[in-house]
């Protein structure tokens, strides 16, 4: 039987980012949305031919017929939802950042492994085919050893205009509601001063450093971190002995610029991310011999591919490219860089 999708929260990230792809995926039915706005529920929900609408996540899961959650809501409210669909017994994709402490999020990675349940963390550029091009280059490039052996990575993240290709959800004038059971913004040795901070850190720089996890392994050492008042950041990370440096500045303005660098004794591999919400696939770029290779991209979009990835796992009960259980590690990273600044070892 397919998989009945309910998607939590139908703001703009919701609908366009995952209500659009999960109602195109023909393997699942989008059978129930929730919001606490009623209008724009009601709006969601006739755009998109969805039946069932629910005034909150409580009560689209009492809906039986919903076996799947995608919770798309306000970042505090995320890891009590969650909790709340996972002890229900429903498979959960979630946006990130999964929780804002370590314990919040072993919190919620116990209660998938209790229920037996598939629990996978919104890292969509995990899911980007330029990605997996790069995954593949770079194990080619370091069992043959073709341009010697990696010496380091370079990373940056140069937050600015999100890249929306599609304009494809509804919006109200609707305030967004009070009401919803928050968790803490972070841990209780934490300056509230230095929250915002982290909660952008958590919410735009973790994407880079999942993803260099993903690419380099999964359980770095912190050496050093840089965080600046502004927000800016420098993190160098130790991936057993290959030193990854990176650079990390959200901004209002200006052109998104994000991407990885693998250097090694003769030559590179880099990898350019496109804006998020951008209908476009990573490049990757493979310089050898003097000379700087392309690889050919297709047309796919990584949110589509991550949409797709849950519905596959959920049917053959596979481990997700961004479990909840991987994407703990995300969390106790920046709790440990912000824990170095709060001390003024940072």
């Amino acid at each position: 039987m397919k998989p009945g999708i309910g998607i939590i929260g139908t703001g703009m990230v919701g609908q366009m980012c995952h209500l659009a792809n999960f109602a195109a995926n023909p393997s699942c039915r989008v059978v129930a949305i929730a919001d606490l706005r009623p209008d724009l529920a009601a709006a969601a929900a006739q755009k998109f031919g969805i039946s069932r609408v629910y005034g909150t996540h409580r009560e689209l899961l009492a809906d039986s017929e919903v076996s799947a959650v995608v919770v798309v809501t306000k970042r505090r409210a995320t890891g009590p939802i969650v909790l709340d669909a996972l002890n229900s017994g429903r498979h959960v994709l979630s946006e990130k950042p999964m929780a804002y402490t370590t314990v919040q999020a072993e919190t919620l990675v116990e209660a998938a492994r209790r229920q037996d349940l598939i629990y996978s963390i919104g890292y969509m550029k995990r899911h980007d085919a330029g990605v997996a091009r790069a995954l593949a280059e770079l194990a080619r490039i370091r069992a043959d050893q073709s341009l010697g052996r990696i010496v380091a990575a370079r990373g940056w993240c140069f937050g600015g205009d999100t890249g929306r290709a599609q304009d494809n959800f509804v919006m109200t004038g609707e305030a967004r509601p009070d009401g919803l059971e928050l968790w803490e913004d972070g841990p209780d040795w934490m300056p509230h001063a230095m929250r915002p901070g982290y909660d952008t850190f958590l919410n735009v720089f973790s994407h880079v450093i999942n993803l260099a996890r993903y690419l380099l392994g999964p359980a770095p050492t912190l050496l050093e971190s840089t965080i600046e008042a502004s927000g800016a950041a420098r993190i160098a990370l130790d991936f057993n002995g290959i030193g990854c440096t990176l650079d990390l500045v959200n901004r209002a303005e200006g052109s998104w610029r994000e991407g990885l660098t693998f250097d090694f004794e003769r030559g590179g591999l880099t990898i350019e991310l496109p804006a998020p919400f951008a209908d476009q696939e990573a490049q990757v770029i493979v310089d050898q011999d003097g000379a700087s290779t392309r690889l050919v991209r297709t047309a796919s979009w990584a949110f589509r591919r991550q949409a797709d990835a849950f519905v596959a796992d959920i049917v053959d009960r596979k481990i997700p490219l961004a479990s909840g259980a991987d994407s703990v590690t995300d969390i106790s990273l920046a709790e440990m860089a912000y824990r170095r600044r709060a001390s003024g070892t940072a």
